[in-house]
């Protein structure tokens, strides 16, 4: 069942988190180093010039060691962006009872709510959100998508569609990283009906932010994660060996991640990242998420020609294939494993 009370609303109202927010062995320290992300021009991967290939394999290698690039030039007006931010920031500005509307129905993803008990000993995050599935058209729960702001599910809609556009230039050039002949092979892997999830989040301030985590340390169920970061609070941070590191924020670009769906297509060669957000004592932060999973009906699988056939090959097989890979996610999720780690070979 959903945590009953808005994190928003207990922000407000108490001097300590509950105690199943707090973690206990808290968030590991206190300061983070910052993680230098590699920035991708995504105006130059779908050029003809020198810089095209320099701008791929800067790409190749950011996906295979830490997992995370930062997009500028994305064909999207800042003002447009601006919009995203405002509706997003206008929806969580509504009072509770207006936000419990969009409340999310037990046993469901979509709508608005908070982290789910799973059990007794399950710490929560410290967040709100809104979820909501805008592909396929058919599964779109239209009953919790916000009336409120009135221009929301539009800017929702434009937003998912302009970066289903960059979402393929990058599933294109990241195949012509890895020079495979059909620069399609992860587009085509994704299906007919491919699953596109959008995640609003509300960080509010915790006074105990040395204790409690906004989103637990996880790797993404999809094949790819879109972010619109807050542009003044910092808050996300990844694993990189052994180590935490804050990820920067630069005004306006994309933070994107590889998903666990997409390290299985390229054979473990592009990383999905193990990621947390952590909270801030004195500001509140709100993210944007757009993720782009495969059809649930489809076979996803290391890709032809990243697999040798032979049996002592130099490229063994490190995945077996899987079809609905999210739908078997939050099961291990909430027991704090890694979907992926079963299907390994």
């Amino acid at each position: 069942m959903a945590s009953a009370v808005a994190v928003q609303d207990l922000s407000t109202t108490v001097a300590a988190p509950p105690e199943k927010y707090i973690l206990k062995d808290g968030i590991g320290g206190v300061d983070f180093p910052m993680l230098e992300v590699p920035v991708i021009d995504l105006s130059l991967l779908t050029s003809s010039s020198d810089e095209s290939e320099r701008e791929v394999e800067k790409l190749k290698l950011a996906f295979s060691s830490c997992g995370y690039i930062q997009v500028v030039n994305i064909g999207i007006e800042e003002s447009f962006l601006d919009a995203v931010h405002v509706a997003t920031k206008q929806f969580f500005s509504l009072p509770t009872e207006e936000k419990m509307k969009c409340a999310r129905p037990k046993d469901h993803l979509d709508g608005y709510g908070n982290d789910t008990v799973f059990s007794e000993n399950h710490t929560l995050d410290w967040n709100d959100r809104l979820y909501l599935i805008v592909k396929p058209e058919t599964q779109r729960k239209l009953n919790v998508w916000p009336q409120n702001p009135t221009h929301f599910r539009k800017v929702m809609l434009e937003l998912t569609s302009k970066l289903e556009k960059t979402n393929e230039i990058l599933l294109r050039a990241m195949a012509r990283s890895l020079n495979l002949q059909d620069e399609s092979c992860f587009v085509k892997q994704l299906g007919e009906n491919p699953i596109v999830l959008s995640r609003f989040n509300m960080y509010p301030p915790c006074p105990r932010p040395e204790q409690v985590l906004a989103a637990k340390p996880h790797g993404d169920a999809s094949g790819m994660t879109y972010l619109l970061q807050d542009k003044r609070v910092e808050g996300l941070q990844v694993l990189k060996d052994g180590q935490w590191y804050k990820i920067p924020i630069i005004p306006n670009a994309l933070v994107v991640n590889v998903g666990d769906q997409l390290e299985i297509m390229s054979n473990g060669l592009f990383k999905s990242p193990i990621h947390r957000v952590v909270t801030n004592r004195d500001k509140e932060r709100m993210t944007i998420a757009v993720f782009f999973s495969p059809d649930a009906t489809s076979e996803v699988g290391p890709a032809q020609g990243l697999v040798d056939d032979d049996d002592d090959d130099e490229r063994p097989k490190l995945f077996n294939s899987v079809v609905d890979y999210t739908g078997n996610y939050f099961k291990y999720f909430q027991d704090g494993k890694r979907p992926i780690d079963f299907l390994r070979i």
